[in-house]
């Protein structure tokens, strides 16, 4: 059976920032232990019930890519083993899969998000307004359909409990300077496509993905968090792929759903959810992490 950890505790040591999922423990030499905790949130509201093993797929998925995008863009990985750093007496086996050693680094104040199809908040946009982040696309789309090329489209980086707000790269621009806007539109497409590509080898489209970044104190970027798991990014099987409906997915959007279902106005406390939802979310995770990475966590 997976692991369950709704919040970290490791004696000694204080969290400098629990988040939405991940808990941020500072170490000495500018490092960062990152705990990816089975915490889950929609709609930027952190629910109450927790997915058994979500923290182990979200940190192993996350490790493949940066293992094979390092070519694109460095990461925030260290390469020092987690039990090294852990306080003494302190259950291994719990973290072993689900938390890293990363370089401490300031965090660039934008959401980096590629999308190669048109479905989610950037359906709702195109619907009301023909364009997406003051990008203007051909009409006559429909949802779900393929982009004629990926585009870069950010966000507002919310407090929790706020919702994201998707912006034009203009402010982007106002926000990072023109430098480092460019950088990070450019490594957020590089690693959209190259990620795109594996994807497709293995039956999976990448709808779109959200991308962190940071810079360390000489200026230069490193993509950092998380890297296209099922948290940040939809995940559609080819075969069940249709044009004009929201696809299946190995991703939280099986949660999303659910809740749409509901008399809920997507604010704090979020809903319970039902053993067969929080099982359904489970294995599409862990089927996700199998068919991109050929991982399996037992």
């Amino acid at each position: 059976m997976p692991t369950c950890l709704k919040q970290s505790a490791l004696p000694g040591l204080t969290p400098s920032y629990r988040g939405k999922v991940r808990d941020v423990y500072e170490l000495p030499g500018e490092r960062l232990l990152i705990v990816a905790t089975d915490r889950l949130s929609a709609f930027d509201v952190i629910l109450p019930d927790p997915i058994p093993g979500k923290g182990e797929v979200l940190t192993q998925i996350s490790n493949f890519w940066f293992a094979r995008t390092a070519h694109l863009m460095p990461n925030h990985l260290t390469g020092t083993p987690v039990a090294s750093v852990l306080p003494q007496g302190t259950d291994v086996a719990l973290y072993a899969n689900r938390a890293v050693v990363t370089r401490k680094l300031r965090p660039v104040p934008v959401e980096a998000i590629a999308r190669g199809y048109l479905i989610g908040s950037g359906w709702k946009d195109y619907q009301a307004s023909g364009n997406l982040c003051g990008i203007a696309l051909p009409a006559g789309l429909r949802q779900a359909e393929q982009l004629p090329e990926p585009i870069f489209t950010p966000s507002t980086k919310a407090a929790s409990g706020e919702h994201d707000e998707n912006i034009g790269f203009d402010r982007v621009v106002a926000a990072i300077g023109g430098k480092l806007a460019e950088q990070v539109r450019e490594a957020t497409l590089a690693i959209y496509r190259f990620a795109a590509a594996h994807a497709a080898e293995r039956g999976i489209i990448i709808a779109d993905t959200k991308l962190e970044f940071g810079t360390d104190e000489d200026g230069r970027l490193y993509v950092m968090d998380e890297m296209l798991t099922p948290d940040s990014s939809r995940f559609w099987p080819a075969d069940a792929y249709r044009v004009g409906t929201s696809p299946p997915s190995y991703d939280k959007q099986f949660v999303r759903d659910y809740l749409e279902t509901l008399d809920w106005d997507k604010r704090a406390p979020g809903p319970e959810l039902p053993v067969e939802v929080i099982e359904g979310t489970a294995a599409r995770y862990a089927e996700a992490l199998r068919r991109l990475a050929d991982i399996t966590l037992d």
